[in-house]
């Protein structure tokens, strides 16, 4: 006679740890894919040459802070850029997996929805960061990036770009559970950044746009994101932005993760 089974049916394991497999699931497959990384980096390095030409001009106007170069006032709204793109990847590339039924297998074990969410978004902002190190580091040795806030401001404006792109990014990864459409979600998370780029302080001063563009950008969370980065590296006193940012961020990661979590457990 066999012993009875007294532990009962397995119910997986805890939710901290199917985020921390996941992760390292997602992970493993930029480890195994480098030149994915290396690819990555053309579109930030690419917005750095084209705009630091197109737009520096910009330096020369009345409204642009004094003493400071075009490419240090520009590299901070393309950090927070390239934090929000990396996390656009994280909706585009879950929304393959639907449809070559890898999330259908996930699903089908003892795993909670949002851990695959999770795991998704904490390794894609391991790349962010990756992607925003490369990035520092090629302005440095190629375009003179060399603000006055130092390493210290750097460091401190990187964080922020990783905490206020990856919040913003869960955006597409709603979008992502809700659509479901590869094409589609490219097109749109395309408009989406681009409102979100444009409609904000990002290349020129806020006080150089005209009226309505200023009425969109005091609404866009990039500008406070954006006017936070470019304090810290060029060495002001941090603003409202550097808690307005932050704040808003996580406010709409919250609100797009739940929403995620409702469309994603629609998946079969």
């Amino acid at each position: 006679m066999s012993a009875p089974d007294v532990g009962g049916p397995w119910t997986g394991s805890g939710r901290a740890t199917q985020i921390a497999v996941l992760t390292r699931r997602s992970l493993r497959a930029l480890i195994l894919e480098p030149r994915v990384i290396v690819a990555s980096m053309l579109t930030p390095l690419l917005m750095l040459v084209v705009f630091g030409q197109v737009f520096a001009s910009v330096a020369a106007t009345a409204n642009f802070p004094r003493g400071v170069s075009y490419i240090d006032f520009l590299l901070p709204a393309i950090l927070v850029n390239t934090a929000m793109q990396s996390a656009l990847q994280t909706g585009i590339a879950l929304t393959q997996e639907m449809r070559d039924g890898i999330i259908t297998r996930l699903r089908s074990l003892p795993v909670w929805p949002g851990s695959i969410l999770l795991g998704r978004s904490l390794a894609e902002l391991v790349r962010s960061a990756l992607r925003l190190v490369l990035l520092l580091v090629l302005a440095t040795l190629l375009f003179g990036f060399r603000p006055d806030g130092g390493p210290g401001g750097v460091l401190a404006a990187t964080v922020l770009a990783l905490l206020v792109g990856g919040g913003l990014g869960w955006i597409f990864i709603a979008l992502a559970c809700w659509m479901r459409d590869l094409e589609l979600m490219q097109n749109l998370s395309g408009l989406v950044t681009f409102g979100l780029m444009f409609g904000s302080n990002a290349f020129v001063p806020l006080s150089s746009l005209p009226g309505w563009l200023q009425v969109i950008a005091l609404v866009n969370p990039m500008t406070y994101g954006i006017e936070a980065a470019r304090d810290l590296t060029l060495g002001h006193p941090p603003g409202a932005g550097a808690v307005l940012a932050p704040v808003a961020a996580i406010a709409i990661a919250v609100l797009a993760a739940a929403v995620a979590i409702v469309g994603f457990q629609r998946v079969r």
